[in-house]
C-alpha cells in the first residue's frame, strides 16, 4: 500500500513504492560474518578497497548522469528498483565483505538502505559514504559534506581516515512486528504540512538549507497570523511517553490534551544555518522537541529558540525539548521519517547502531 499524506510524500522508496510499516521486509538475523565470503580477504586487508554503491537514478542530481567510476572493477554499482531488490543487493555486498558502502541519493535513499540492511549488517556496518544527490540532504548538512562531493573525493578522504560516528533513529512497531525503520529525522503534527511546503520550495528551485529556511519561515508566518480553521494552527492526535518510567510527557493543558501541535525526534548534531534547537550543549544521540499548542508569542520567538534561546518557563506553555533513550509513540495521524509519510499507530523510538561516515 502506498502511503501519502496530503501530497507530502512522493510515494517513492529507492525508485519503487513505500510500503505499510508492518510490511517492511525482515528475513531473519542475517549477519555478514554468517555469510560465506566471495574472497579470502577480510575487510580492510585489500590493497584496493571494494566499494558497493546503492544508486538512486531518480534522485535530483542523478537524473541524466552516469554513475561515477562505473568502469572500475572494484566498484560495484547497483540500482535496485524495489525494497526486495535492495535487500538482495545488500546481502550480496555483505557476502563480499565490502570495504565501503556508498549511498548515492538523498535522505530517503539513505533511510531505505539503513532500514533494509538493519538485520543484515546489525552492528557490523562497513563505513558509509553519502553522495548528496537529493533535494534537501539534511544528513549531509549534519555531516558537513559539500553539495558537489564526488566519489573520488570521498574515497580520498576515506584513505586519510576522515570519519565521524552517528547513530540513526530506530522506529519499530509496538505491535511486535520485526521490521524497523532507521532514519535521522522523525516529525509529526505540523511537520507533515512543512514537508508539503518543502516540496513546493523544491519545485520553485530552492534546495538544501535554503529549502529548510523557506519552510520554517512560511510555517511561522502561517501559525502566527492564521485564523481559526487554518491547518497550520491545528493539532494532531498523539500520545508520547517514556518507556522506562511509563510516564506520559506532560501536557500544558491548552487545547485537547490528547493532541499536540508538533513533535520532532532526531540524532542530528549539526543543523542548517548553524541552528541549535536543542541548545549549545546538546549531546549526541536521540533528541526530542515538542510543542503542545501554537501559542502565538512563543511562535514569534521560534527563530530565537531554533538558535539556542530557551527558558524553563516555556515548558509551562507547552514547549518541551529534551534528550531521551527510549520513547513510546502513539500517533493518530501520519508521521514523517526523512521526508516520507508512514501510517498512524503505536511505535517504539530509540537509537539505532553506531555507524561510521566518511567526511571531508
Amino acid at each position: 500500500m502506498v502511503i501519502s499524506h496530503r501530497g507530502a510524500a512522493n510515494g517513492r522508496s529507492v525508485h519503487g513504492t513505500i510500503y505499510e510499516f508492518e510490511a517492511l521486509p525482515f528475513f531473519g538475523q542475517l549477519r555478514p560474518r554468517a555469510l560465506p565470503r566471495a574472497s579470502g580477504n577480510a575487510r580492510g586487508e585489500r590493497a584496493v578497497p571494494l566499494v558497493g554503491i546503492v544508486r538512486n537514478p531518480r534522485s535530483h542530481r542523478n537524473k541524466g548522469h552516469a554513475p561515477e567510476l562505473g568502469e572500475c572493477a572494484n566498484i560495484l554499482t547497483e540500482t535496485p528498483a524495489t525494497r526486495e531488490a535492495l535487500r538482495e543487493c545488500l546481502i550480496e555486498f555483505a557476502r563480499r565483505d565490502i570495504d565501503y558502502l556508498v549511498v548515492d541519493g538523498g535522505d530517503g535513499t539513505v533511510r531505505d538502505v539503513l532500514s533494509c540492511g538493519a538485520d543484515i549488517f546489525a552492528d557490523g556496518w562497513p563505513p558509509l559514504i553519502i553522495l548528496p544527490k537529493g533535494k534537501t540532504n539534511a544528513l549531509t548538512i549534519d555531516l558537513g559534506l559539500p553539495n558537489g562531493w564526488s566519489l573520488t573525493e570521498a574515497l580520498a578522504a576515506a584513505r586519510r581516515g576522515r570519519t565521524v560516528r552517528r547513530q540513526p533513529l530506530r522506529i519499530t512497531s509496538a505491535a511486535g512486528g520485526r521490521g524497523c525503520v532507521l532514519g535521522f529525522f522523525l516529525g509529526a503534527g505540523a511537520i507533515s504540512l512543512a514537508v508539503e511546503v518543502g516540496q513546493e520550495a523544491h519545485r520553485r528551485g530552492a534546495f538544501n538549507s535554503l529549502a529548510v529556511g523557506v519552510t520554517i519561515l512560511w510555517a511561522i508566518l502561517q501559525t502566527l497570523f492564521g485564523r481559526t480553521g487554518n491547518p497550520w494552527r491545528a493539532c494532531a492526535p498523539m500520545r508520547l511517553s517514556f518507556r522506562k518510567s511509563g510516564k506520559d510527557l506532560p501536557h500544558a493543558g491548552r487545547g485537547d490534551p490528547g493532541k499536540r501541535f508538533l513533535m520532532v525526534g532526531t540524532t542530528f548534531e549539526n543543523f542548517p544555518f548553524g541552528a541549535r534547537p536543542f541548545g549549545k550543549q546538546a549531546r549526541a544521540g536521540l533528541k526530542v522537541g515538542v510543542i503542545d499548542w501554537p501559542v502565538r508569542w512563543f511562535m514569534a520567538l521560534l527563530p530565537a529558540v531554533l538558535f539556542g534561546f530557551y527558558r524553563q518557563a516555556m515548558e509551562r506553555i507547552g514547549a518541551h525539548r529534551f534528550q531521551a533513550e527510549e520513547m513510546e509513540l502513539d500517533f493518530g495521524d501520519s508521521f514523517i521519517v526523512d521526508g516520507e509519510a508512514f501510517p498512524p499507530g503505536r511505535y517504539l523510538l530509540d537509537e539505532g547502531p553506531q555507524l561510521t561516515f566518511v567526511v571531508p
